[in-house]
């Protein structure tokens, strides 16, 4: 992306890896619909998955709809930058449209576990920016989960039994939010992804900008 600047002249960046996690039913998933609807610079990867589709879901945009053994046949080839099993489904990130998309400027949305988390800030941790969501309470955790009516029963209560854990994991992300009022939630994460965009070393082209000026122009 070349960011405009006061006197017209573009400033090349390097695109980020934004990625929201939480336990099921903070709202990380909400947020970030937001967040693509209202951010043309950002932009969703598409997870591969062992899970079936669900109703109104399309193959290529919600996700990568696999079968275990392709699954298997990419995770032996080293096509995923990340992937984990979650609730008995897997689930993993090819790396090659990402890198193209950091490389064009584009920022990319992640919508992971702490475990993908993890193995992407293994393998690409200057280009990460990593915001945890909580939820204001258990309570209201649990309210969520049923509120979606989405799940069985037995699903949400296991949901409910690894949100402890889940959230256990916050001190490992660079941000953290608590999804008390999802509006202002939203405002925050875009304060995030604005000030990250500013960082010096994403603005590649500053240098060469800087002597630009230098110079006189």
């Amino acid at each position: 992306m070349k960011t405009p600047i006061a006197n017209g002249q573009p400033i090349q960046r390097r695109g980020f890896m934004l990625v929201l996690s939480s336990p099921s039913g903070a709202g990380k998933t909400t947020i970030s619909r937001r967040l693509l609807e209202r951010d043309p610079n950002l932009t969703l990867s598409v997870s591969a998955t062992t899970r079936p589709r669900r109703p109104g879901e399309v193959q290529g945009r919600d996700y990568l709809f696999v079968t275990p053994g392709e699954f298997e046949a990419m995770v032996r080839e080293g096509q995923f930058l990340e992937h984990a099993n979650v609730f008995g489904q897997r689930y993993g990130t090819p790396h090659a449209p990402v890198d193209a998309a950091l490389a064009g400027g584009q920022d990319v949305l992640f919508d992971i576990d702490w475990q993908g988390t993890q193995q992407v800030k293994e393998k690409a941790r200057d280009d990460l920016v990593s915001v945890f969501i909580l939820p204001p309470s258990t309570s209201e955790l649990e309210r969520r989960l049923y509120a979606r009516a989405r799940d069985p029963e037995e699903v949400v209560r296991t949901r409910m039994a690894r949100a402890s854990d889940e959230m256990s994991h916050w001190p490992e992300y660079d941000y953290v939010i608590v999804n008390r009022d999802f509006d202002e939630s939203v405002r925050q994460v875009e304060a995030i992804v604005q000030a990250e965009r500013l960082r010096r070393e994403r603005q590649v082209g500053l240098g060469a900008f800087v002597r630009w000026l230098r110079e006189g122009r």
